[in-house]
């Protein structure tokens, strides 16, 4: 079994300088496309570079100096293992999201050029990295899709602090924490003073967190929880009236349903609902429902179901 990090952990802030220092004694370099774990299998494919591609390869893994600070959770893959020239293992590097290589210093390392690596080594046959870089594009393409249906249905009074509030995490998580519960307060500040009526916020609320209430992809997103701890901060109370009164429309339903099922609010309050929104809400749910919806239904989070 071939270990991460032969060379390099624990040795400093890595550097494009410790890379090609490695290199320079390297007689060739093999590059499997499993993890550590598995890369000395005879089922993962590799390739072996020597020679002038070496060099080719020390440009390829050009880092971000001082690296990102912190390690990815993943074990990595491709896995790169550098031999000197007579033969003995001195390196053993892993790239993550194809876009960072570990094992030459105290933390992962960006590299300069992600993009590059991915199609030399899909011209030497690992393709494995640029199905997964397209796989990755695809899905960041999906969830910019889903923050704009989000952000689109924002109250046009609450758009420009809906935007800070769904600013992605960057690389540093504490900062991003902190920029974001910042937002938060201000979109809620901006609610209550664009939206005094209790009632109508309560509405207008829950017509916005009903738009994730039919996302595609599962999970709420953090920005979906802004909205939800804005309504979770209202009086109970109201929000059963806000939906009692008048008639609530579709969206505001997918919204409530959203509401009554999280952990805050059956903690706090309970599963069974008042009549008639108890009823109206299942059947909501039963005419045109997605299958979350059911699921968190069947399971009691409206109180017993509905007999016939």
């Amino acid at each position: 079994m071939i270990y991460e990090g032969t060379s390099g952990m624990g040795e400093g802030a890595p550097t494009t300088t410790r890379v090609r220092e490695v290199l320079n004694r390297a007689g060739r370099v093999v590059i499997a496309e499993g993890s550590p774990a598995v890369a000395d299998s005879a089922d993962v494919a590799r390739i072996v570079v020597s020679g002038a591609e070496i060099a080719d390869l020390a440009q390829l893994l050009a880092v971000v100096e001082g690296g990102a600070g912190d390690w990815c959770l993943c074990d990595g893959r491709p896995t790169i293992m550098v031999y000197d020239v007579k033969g003995g293992l001195i390196a053993c590097w892993t790239l993550h999201h194809q876009s960072a290589l570990r094992g030459i210093g105290d933390c992962d390392a960006d590299l300069q050029d992600g993009p590059a690596l991915t199609e030399w080594l899909a011209e030497r046959g690992l393709t494995r990295s640029r199905k997964v870089q397209a796989g990755l594009a695809a899905q960041e393409a999906e969830e910019e899709r889903r923050r704009l249906r989000w952000l689109q249905a924002a109250p046009s009074g609450l758009r420009d602090a809906a935007t800070e509030v769904s600013i992605p995490p960057g690389r540093d998580l504490e900062a991003w924490s902190r920029r974001l519960k910042d937002a938060r307060t201000r979109l809620t500040t901006i609610a209550q003073d664009e939206c005094p009526e209790v009632i109508e916020r309560i509405r207008v609320l829950l017509a916005w967190a009903g738009i994730s209430a039919r996302e595609p992809t599962s999970g709420m997103k953090w920005y979906d929880m802004a909205v939800q701890q804005m309504l979770l901060a209202e009086d109970p109370e109201l929000i059963i009236a806000a939906l009692a009164t008048g008639s609530p429309s579709p969206v505001q339903l997918d919204g409530a349903t959203q509401l009554f099922c999280s952990f805050e609010w059956t903690a706090a309050q309970g599963t069974d609902l008042p009549e008639p929104l108890r009823s109206m809400l299942i059947e909501h749910i039963e005419a045109d429902g997605t299958d979350p919806m059911r699921s968190r239904m069947s399971h009691g989070y409206y109180g017993a179901e509905r007999t016939a």
